[in-house]
């Protein structure tokens, strides 16, 4: 019997950690296979709490071309939280990008120097920057040809609390061999994300397919780098897993097409702690119809949102 799942990618969190460190056609050791979960949930939180991580982002604010006040002051087009000067200056948004404009007292940086007006790259260009003020800090970012301002606070309270995330228990029989069956040219996708309206579009190189207690599912898997990547949704999704449903890297496999999916390593995306990410969710197509009861889990208390 074989169950077809689509999967997307996402803006990734993740490095090579998250592939698991003896692929296929080695000896399995449970024993080794446990240490490496343990050390991959602690690698999995420090990600999480680092500057560059998402637990610190208060803020997203999509924008249209135009001209946008900011400021913590009530009355700016785009009100940032933490401790924001009430006026801090003016963002110009064009269909090419995202330019701001510093008023003249307030203590604006970028690269460690005080800046006056400058362009932000976004996300997408590769040369993205970071804009400081206090303990805030902004990027832009760029989705489907919207640009957004995404706002952190690096001593955001929630950071400091957060924790410890929720596992099931280490299954070693989730951790399953699977082959990739290569489309004849690779594929773009089209994926919706938890923002209306907005797309993504990564590309596939194939399904991967792998038994689960006597069953084969097939799931779609997406291009990241040296690794493919999956988004998938099961029957803990209900109740003990994040709703949207979860993410999951393997690595890339040689000319046998067999690589591992080692579910104890699968996580909630960004979205499941705050109201500040841009993730792609699984759509009914993607819900394995069986509970993959191993990896990260869904605890509402560490989800962060204006009011929290």
């Amino acid at each position: 019997m074989k169950k077809r799942l689509t999967v997307w990618l996402s803006a990734t969190l993740m490095a090579a950690n998250l592939a698991s460190c003896s692929e296929s056609g080695a000896t399995f050791d449970e024993a080794e296979h446990a240490r490496e979960v343990l050390e991959w949930r602690q690698w999995r939180i420090e990600q999480l709490k680092l500057p560059s991580g998402f637990l610190n982002q208060i803020g997203l604010y999509w924008t249209e071309p135009g001209t946008y006040t900011f400021g913590s002051a009530a009355s700016n087009d785009i009100v940032f939280g933490g401790n924001a000067a009430p006026e801090i200056g003016i963002f110009t948004v064009s269909d090419v990008g995202v330019s701001m404009k510093v008023r003249p007292e307030v203590d604006v940086k970028s690269g460690g120097e005080a800046v006056a007006e400058m362009s932000i790259p976004a996300d997408t260009t590769g040369d993205q920057v970071m804009v400081t003020h206090g303990t805030l800090a902004w990027t832009v970012v760029e989705r489907a040809g919207r640009y957004g301002i995404r706002l952190r606070d690096f001593e955001h309270p929630f950071v400091e609390s957060f924790g410890p995330l929720p596992y099931f228990d280490i299954d070693p029989a989730l951790r399953v061999q699977a082959k990739l069956r290569r489309y004849d040219e690779p594929r773009i996708a089209n994926v919706g994300t938890v923002i209306e309206g907005l797309g993504y579009h990564p590309e596939s190189p194939g399904v991967v397919e792998f038994d689960i207690d006597g069953e084969t599912y097939v799931l779609e898997a997406y291009t990241s780098g040296e690794r493919l990547f999956y988004v998938f949704g099961d029957q803990t999704n209900r109740d003990d897993t994040y709703g949207a449903g979860r993410f999951l890297y393997s690595a890339v496999p040689g000319e046998d097409g067999i690589t591992v999916l080692d579910f104890n390593k699968s996580y909630s995306p960004p979205c499941a702690f705050n109201d500040f990410s841009t993730c792609p969710v699984a759509s009914p197509g993607n819900r394995l119809p069986v509970r993959i009861e191993a990896g990260e889990k869904y605890d509402p208390a560490l989800h962060y949102s204006e009011g929290h």
